[in-house]
């Protein structure tokens, strides 16, 4: 694993090694661009659905043009390359974000004018872009710390990148309701896409990382070379499957938490409070890793906070009153933050420099397959038991948990001996 960790420490040419000039000013620069591209991916879906919705379109519509943006992000691994591939990575992103920010425009104003399925391409082209603004701008994060950052110093970048995250997941949403309400869904969505265009400026004046691939462009993997690699790789295994089963599991928090109120004897409409509760708890949670850097191994983390995960969805389950899920919901948003930047940390550590792109992106894409399939066991579940899709994900991630520990203890000494 030593060797490992030592591959994936990025070789830059061009790149002040120090972070203390470049990197405060790099670092707040990437907030701002992550935040409004993350702002602008994670309000999108919600901006369509309005938009239908308000217009008279039906519900099913209203879900096939939401799943158009979203669908998409699981073709992340097989745009990611050119980002690897790049002479200047930074230009990608920034072409990602005017792409997204032109396709969703001209979706929504589209919408009403012309048939339904121009709309649906031009926002299926907005979704394709969507990994490069979420895990491709997390993979140029190493290139503002520095090449040999004190750990600290990149766990507390980690922890902004997290809350960028958070931001955009809370932000996002709320931003469309607003401006909705205010004006229209269809002004929501240009807000949105202005946000996205002014993020691609922001990507720019990032600082520059010269190619990892030194100029033998052949040496950068292909997506299924990539996955391979992470398959066979003991740290990005145990990764992906860890935030597979996480992803899962909380992906059943929403659903649940609509059946939750009628066991609870409380109105329907409050399982908005604990969605909200939820989200705020994740926002919490990601200032709470900006603030307090987590400290040491990025599996060892990964395993305890995915326990913690799993503590909060028992308190979930177990909850005898309405207040209680309330804060149990909330609780459970915190720690899922930790457990995400946690598994920030593992990915830049551990891959290497090469792929390091399409390995963020590869963990991003299966973490939202995850999630979707998540979402819909959890619809098909609460038929039988309100709780038991909380259940069976606890139960998951305790699994997980318990298969990465037996690879690390048993499985540790053939990882060392890998050249």
């Amino acid at each position: 694993m030593r060797q490992q960790h030592a591959a994936s420490t990025p070789r830059t040419r061009g790149v002040d090694p120090s972070p203390g000039r470049e990197g405060g000013n790099g670092l707040a620069r990437y907030v701002v661009a992550a935040a409004l591209a993350r702002t602008a991916d994670g309000g999108a879906v919600v901006a369509v659905v309005l938009l239908v919705t308000s217009s008279g379109g039906s519900g099913t519509l209203a879900g096939v043009l939401g799943a158009c943006i979203t669908a998409p992000h699981l073709l992340g691994p097989f745009v990611a390359r050119p980002l690897d591939l790049a002479r200047d990575g930074r230009k990608v992103i920034a072409a990602a974000c005017l792409l997204y920010a032109t396709a969703l425009a001209a979706g929504v104003l589209a919408y009403g004018r012309a048939p339904a399925v121009l709309t649906g391409l031009l926002l299926a082209a907005a979704g394709t872009c969507g990994p490069l603004l979420t895990g491709g701008i997390s993979s140029r994060l190493p290139a503002i710390v520095g090449p040999r950052p004190p750990l600290r110093t990149q766990r507390r970048a980690q922890g902004w990148d997290v809350a960028t995250y958070g931001i955009g997941g809370t932000v996002g949403p709320s931003l469309v309701a607003a401006v909705s309400g205010w004006v229209s869904p269809t002004a929501a969505a240009l807000a949105l896409a202005l946000g996205a265009a002014t993020a691609a400026g922001g990507v720019l004046l990032l600082p520059f990382t010269a190619p990892s691939h030194g100029g033998d462009r052949s040496a950068i993997l292909r997506p299924g070379a990539t996955l391979a690699l992470i398959a066979r790789t003991g740290p990005l295994r145990r990764t992906v499957y860890l935030t597979m089963a996480v992803a899962l599991s909380v992906a059943a928090l929403p659903i649940t938490a609509v059946h939750l109120t009628k066991l609870l004897g409380v109105a329907p409409a409050t399982a908005a409070v604990l969605t909200a509760a939820y989200g705020l708890g994740n926002l919490t949670g990601s200032i709470a890793v900006m603030v307090f850097p987590l400290t040491g191994d990025p599996e060892r983390l990964m395993r305890r906070l995915a326990l913690g995960v799993v503590a909060g969805l028992l308190a979930v389950t177990a909850s005898p009153a309405f207040t209680v899920t309330v804060s149990a919901y909330a609780l459970t948003g915190i720690l899922n933050s930790f457990f995400f930047a946690s598994t920030l940390a593992a990915r830049t550590e551990y891959a290497p420099s090469g792929a390091r792109g399409q390995v963020f992106i590869w963990v991003a894409a299966l973490k939202i397959t995850s999630g979707s399939a998540g979402t819909a066991l959890a619809g098909s579940l609460t038929g039988v038991a309100v709780q038991l899709p909380l259940v069976v994900g606890l139960l998951g991630v305790s699994a997980a948990v318990v298969a990465a520990t037996v690879e690390t203890r048993f499985g540790g000494a053939d990882e060392k001996r890998r050249p």
